[in-house]
């Protein structure tokens, strides 16, 4: 088992290691696990963790949504599609996957998404981005702003999580205090928590990754 103290010095080692890029890196962890049976649908993971200290990067958020709500999202600065948008995606795969690449999180007013399912689930269904319904008279400012700080753990064809715990530019304790949260989720979800994870690897995005665990 791992704590917050036993990250930091490992995530000074990783952003040293790293020369500086022209971009702003994440800094991504990825979870070996062990005893997972992926043909066993009940040990398949799909959880979205909100992490402490945020992401350190804005991510693209895209809603579904039609009237107060459409006009609520697109104030928070989320990309919006509309009903007839919808449509016009699903005569056009092209754009729909260049909306599926373009986007982190997608969210769906709960009453478009048999809609949303048809013209975009075999888009965002593999990527992992399926949308999230939202209740009808849901504060979507809420949702999208919790977006900036959440990652999705998924776990699917091999036993290994990779995940952002957040950018280069945060503290380190900051980075720690999300990777413990990441672990913590994600223990939870095991039928026998830290036992079942084999390794752990910390890196930035183009940097050489260190082996925490």
């Amino acid at each position: 088992m791992l704590t917050k103290e036993d990250l930091i010095e490992p995530i000074k080692k990783v952003v040293e290691y790293s020369p500086p890029r022209r971009f702003l890196e994440s800094v991504d962890m990825s979870i070996n696990l062990t005893g997972i049976d992926l043909s066993d649908p009940s040990q398949r993971i799909d959880k979205d963790v909100v992490l402490p200290h945020g992401r350190g990067k804005p991510v693209k958020v895209c809603v579904i949504a039609e009237g107060a709500m459409a006009k609520e999202a697109e104030e928070a600065g989320a990309t919006v599609i509309r009903p007839d948008d919808l449509e016009e995606l699903a005569e056009n795969r092209r754009e729909a996957k260049k909306l599926a690449r373009r986007h982190d999180f997608f969210y769906a007013q709960a009453d478009l998404m048999p809609d949303v399912g048809r013209v975009l689930g075999p888009v965002l269904g593999p990527r992992g981005k399926m949308a999230r319904p939202v209740p009808p008279n849901a504060d979507i400012k809420q949702f999208i702003e919790r977006a900036h700080r959440t990652v999705r753990l998924r776990l699917r064809d091999q036993p290994v999580v990779h995940t952002v715990i957040g950018a280069r530019n945060m503290p380190p304790e900051h980075l720690a205090e999300n990777a413990m949260r990441v672990l913590k989720e994600l223990t939870d979800e095991l039928d026998k928590s830290w036992s079942q994870i084999d390794s752990i690897y910390i890196s930035t995005t183009m940097g050489p990754s260190v082996r925490v665990y």
